[in-house]
């Protein structure tokens, strides 16, 4: 398939079958990640086809046995957004693969993104490019990263792109000396310049130095209700003494699931040592309903054990209304860790998942590490009193 963002294509790869129940069944693929999507519906040369987790779809028409056009809608980003799509079936890869790729872009690379405007922020791109030059990896930032990209290295040009229902990525670059000149395209209404360097030794600042508690605060405590409209608060009898972890977050953000999935096996693997878990929704829809209701899909969907609170409205300025003992509060997702005591320990801004590789391997080595130091002084100070 590909996405016309006005001109430039962004090309992914997908699957459709049937199933022994004759249902219909889409799998979208992003490098190493694939999207399994079952709201599928065939009706003549019509079809539409659901995404599982943001609200989004495709609209189209099966023009023949092998084309099918039509547009992706994205309701998210309001009723009027779609963008035009074109797909052929029997095209196995992204891009036109290559083998006369005149370099490697194998490692780190110090990226820049809008150099010398007010919106410029750095990241670190991984990249892997295997002999046929065809290229993996990711952008990460300070507040996460970008995810599945997936593309080539044709000569001294790198291509580049994601998609996942909610991220529409394009990325365009030339190697020029030691140096990435590019253009970074998401969805048809941004697009920005973006420049790398090689640098093993490139890194952001610390994810746990850029959000803390204000002056005066040495705990958190909160009251939202949960899906089912009930209050919950940090203060319930059910958490005191216990270590907790806060997921601030949006079923509306990528991060965020990925994020999601990894808390719920942390929550599987330690609450019944005391471990508690409770994520606070921030949403993209005005009316409460709607908002109730993307939480709800999020947490079915991933199969979230821990309780899924609704904050409000998904703005920065929202959240940190509702949340007025943070300070800075700069990303969805943002995960606050408190001790048994109700003193907060840690708070970790952004999230790195599977698409970084060693990075998402790395930090679930440590959080296991630190939730054991929160589980044993809970059990050392529970002995004492």
């Amino acid at each position: 398939m590909e996405l016309d963002l006005n001109g430039p294509l962004l090309p992914f790869t997908f699957e459709l079958a049937k199933t022994d129940s004759a249902a219909w069944t889409m799998r979208v693929h992003n490098s190493a990640e694939e999207i399994p999507v079952t709201d599928v519906e065939l009706h003549g040369d019509t079809i539409h086809m659901r995404m599982p987790l943001f609200d989004s779809e495709f609209k189209g028409v099966v023009v023949n046995d092998s084309t099918i056009t039509g547009r992706w809608h994205n309701y998210l980003k309001g009723p009027e957004y779609s963008i035009p799509f074109h797909a052929v079936a029997g095209k196995k890869t992204r891009f036109p693969g290559t083998s006369t790729a005149s370099a490697n872009i194998s490692g780190a690379w110090r990226a820049h993104f809008s150099a010398g405007t007010p919106d410029a922020y750095n990241s670190i791109g991984d990249f892997h490019q295997d002999g046929a030059g065809v290229v993996s990896g990711t952008f990460m930032t300070e507040t996460g990263d970008y995810r599945y990209l997936e593309g080539v290295m044709h000569g001294d040009s790198l291509m580049l792109s994601c998609f996942d229902g909610s991220h529409a990525f394009l990325f365009h670059a030339v190697l020029r000396d030691d140096t990435l000149h590019g253009r970074y395209m998401s969805g048809v209404h941004w697009q920005e310049p973006w420049m790398a360097v090689r640098d093993a030794n490139y890194e952001l600042r610390d994810p746990d130095s850029l959000t803390a508690l204000r002056e005066g605060y040495g705990m958190v405590d909160f009251r939202f209700p949960d899906l089912e409209g009930n209050m919950v608060a940090r203060s319930d009898a059910a958490f005191r003494g216990k270590p907790m972890m806060v997921q601030i977050m949006g079923s509306w953000c990528p991060n965020c699931v990925d994020e999601a999935r990894l808390l719920n096996e942390v929550y599987g693997k330690y609450h019944g040592r005391g471990l508690e878990i409770l994520a606070i929704g921030f949403e993209k829809y005005e009316d409460p309903e709607q908002a109730l209701g993307a939480l709800k899909r999020f947490k079915k969907t991933l199969g979230v054990e821990y309780p899924v609170l609704y904050g409000g409205a998904a703005s920065k300025e929202e959240a940190g209304n509702k949340l007025p003992f943070l300070d800075h509060l700069m990303s969805y997702p943002t995960c606050i860790f408190i001790d048994r005591n109700g003193l907060v320990r840690r708070i970790r801004t952004g999230f790195y998942g599977p698409g970084t590789g060693e990075h998402y391997e790395h930090y679930k080595r440590n959080l296991d590490v630190f939730i054991e130091t929160l589980l044993a002084e809970e059990a050392t100070m529970a002995l004492v009193h």
